[in-house]
């Protein structure tokens, strides 16, 4: 049986738990855990590790948590592990040369898209939003670059018609580990060949931000579900509705229909149908401030929305 690799993992939020788990699994000599710096969570405020720190310190692994990898005594202290790989799973800063340089087989990242396509932060929910039929894991060497690394490894995977963000970040995660414990021997034994990325078919996954969940209902029903789907479980699809938030969690598009857009043309126990751009959405799961989440059905019992148009 083969030594143990000594690993550097780097990485933070649950995404990057099942790579980690996997190498512990499989007997690898996990040396340092990197993670972001605690952060202040729930009403308290008060600082609680992410969720890769969680498993680090379960396992007795020593944890690091610099708010920069720029200086000479972070890059020393790395150094100073004389790692032979490092690992990066949505880690959330950047590496510098010095440290890319460090580990004995350099510094690979495992990223949530087919490379070239979908660079960046977001690449699960602007694959949902832009329609792809596909999308998968890629493993690169990592360069100085923004996820423009030479590709050792990709796997793809089906993105189902009904996906949601939360979904297909699961099933990526999961993914993502079993493309590194099939990519690990190759990476070891120099057996991999480095497949250059071709820039000129990138796309930038920018990151997410809250105000993109308001809902346009002057676009295409289906523009509308992609955004419901790729923003559950956050930062949720939402329009207005007599001027209060009202969150939108499950939606299906439908063709045809009349009526002003953002107009409710029907109501039943399958959803709320309001008019689109083009076509109609079919509103199955919604909530309002305050409340949990309930059934189109059971919030139509409660609700009159004859005549009612959405914001």
């Amino acid at each position: 049986m083969s030594k143990p690799l000594k690993i550097i993992f780097a990485g933070t939020p649950a995404f990057s738990v099942p790579p980690l788990e996997a190498l512990l699994e499989a007997g690898q000599e996990v040396v340092a855990v990197y993670t972001q710096p605690d952060r202040p969570a729930g009403r308290g405020r008060k600082l609680k590790p992410g969720p890769v720190k969680a498993v680090a310190l379960e396992h007795g692994i020593p944890v690091m948590q610099p708010k920069s990898l720029r200086s000479d005594t972070e890059i020393e202290r790395l150094r100073a592990l004389r790692a032979d790989l490092m690992v990066v799973v949505a880690y959330g800063l950047i590496l510098p040369p010095a440290v890319l340089e460090a580990p004995r087989l350099g510094c690979i990242n495992i990223h949530a898209s087919l490379l070239p396509r979908w660079r960046g932060a977001a690449p699960i929910q602007r694959a949902i939003l832009a329609g792809d039929a596909e999308t998968g894991i890629t493993i690169m060497q990592m360069d100085a670059g923004l996820d423009t690394g030479p590709m050792l490894y990709r796997t793809a995977c089906p993105i189902a018609a009904d996906e949601t963000g939360g979904r297909l970040h699961d099933t990526l995660s999961r993914l993502g580990a079993q493309a590194l414990m099939e990519a690990l021997p190759g990476i070891r034994g120099g057996t991999l060949e480095p497949i250059p990325q071709d820039d000129a078919q990138a796309t930038y996954a920018a990151k997410l931000e809250k105000e993109e969940a308001w809902l346009d209902w002057r676009q295409p029903a289906l523009a509308l579900e992609r955004k419901v789907r790729a923003f559950n479980p956050w930062p949720v699809a939402q329009c207005h509705l007599h001027g209060k938030p009202l969150r939108i969690w499950e939606a299906q598009a439908l063709a045809g229909g009349d009526g002003a857009p953002g107009e409710v043309v029907a109501t039943g126990k399958a959803g709320i149908e309001v008019a689109a751009g083009e076509g109609r959405l079919l509103v199955r799961r919604l909530q309002l401030p305050g409340k949990r989440p309930v059934s189109a059905a059971d919030f139509v019992n409660a609700h009159d929305l004859r005549g009612t148009v959405l914001g």
